[in-house]
């Protein structure tokens, strides 16, 4: 049995990106370092990633465009159990709410487990973020929607427009001033009477927490001239070239004639892949940043 990638993910203890893998019900990270090369030769089909850890039980085949990577029985099985879905009410976890930043005018609203810290606003790619508050789920969830309503903001960004903007960021103060300008805004209305804030929810203070040195874009771009983003990965074809960013699930690499191309490791999960050298350059099929948003990339 191969390995197949389960995509990339930011563990809270190091913050740094790794990259899952799994065979059968072995699982292991390989943790990427920027500037080092990185490559990768896809084959055969690919399968589905399966559902809440399990392993699909048919061994169901996936399209290649694809970020989901899931059949149709294993996507519904994996939201049955889903915050964001709405279909476990009564989680008795903390939550906390949060605004997260990924360009100048691009700021959502949204909640995580408190358990797992900053690691789902590094997943989304957020760039600067502030917790709001934190309490019960529901409480935190009424506080999403007041504020998505009072403040104008979405609670759902297509990841291309996040990917669009990354190459050409303002600077730090820039980037934390539209992120306080926000909370200041949720701040007056959670201290207003009859505003609608639950009580349930305690509010946190503001602290712009900016993740640009962890995603390795701190020099100003997403890696610095990325012209083109993978859609898709084919038997045979490879990716590589020297990783110089990540941010969310995309990795950024430079690939010399190529430029810096992005391949999102959501398209990555359920293929088996094989090592190929930095020099390999890119076979597979991509597009220009920026050249269309895809509904199957949404957060």
């Amino acid at each position: 049995m191969e390995w197949q990638c389960t995509g990339l993910r930011w563990p809270e203890e190091r913050g740094g990106p790794v990259l899952g893998w799994r065979r059968g019900r072995e699982v292991r990270g390989s943790a990427l370092a920027y500037g080092a090369g990185f490559g990768f030769r896809a084959e055969g089909e690919r399968g589905c990633s399966g559902a809440r850890g399990n392993a699909c039980p048919v061994g169901a085949v996936v399209p290649a465009r694809s970020t989901g990577g899931r059949c149709p029985e294993c996507g519904r099985l994996d939201r049955a159990h889903s915050v964001a879905a709405d279909t476990i009410p009564d989680d008795p976890r903390t939550y906390r709410v949060y605004l997260a930043w990924f360009g100048p005018g691009m700021v959502k609203v949204g909640i995580t487990a408190q358990e797992r810290g900053a690691a789902r606003l590094r997943e989304q790619g957020a760039v600067v973020f502030s917790w709001l508050g934190r309490g019960p789920l529901m409480a935190a969830r009424r506080a999403e929607e007041l504020l998505r309503a009072a403040l104008g903001v979405p609670d759902r960004i297509p990841y291309a427009k996040k990917r669009a903007v990354r190459a050409e960021l303002p600077g730090a103060a820039e980037r934390a001033g539209e992120v306080a300008e926000l909370y200041g805004r949720a701040a007056a209305l959670a201290a207003l009477d009859g505003g609608g804030w639950p009580e349930a929810l305690e509010r946190l203070p503001f602290e712009a927490v900016d993740h640009a040195g962890i995603f390795g874009i701190s020099g100003g771009g997403g890696g610095g001239g990325t012209v083109r983003a993978v859609t898709g990965l084919v038997d045979g074809g490879v990716v590589a070239g020297r990783l110089v960013a990540a941010a969310g699930p995309d990795l950024h690499l430079e690939t010399g004639a190529d430029g810096v191309v992005v391949v999102d490791t959501r398209l990555m999960t359920g293929w088996a892949l094989a090592a190929a050298g930095p020099e390999a350059g890119v076979s597979v099929p991509t597009l220009g940043i920026g050249g269309g948003v895809s509904q199957d990339g949404l957060f």
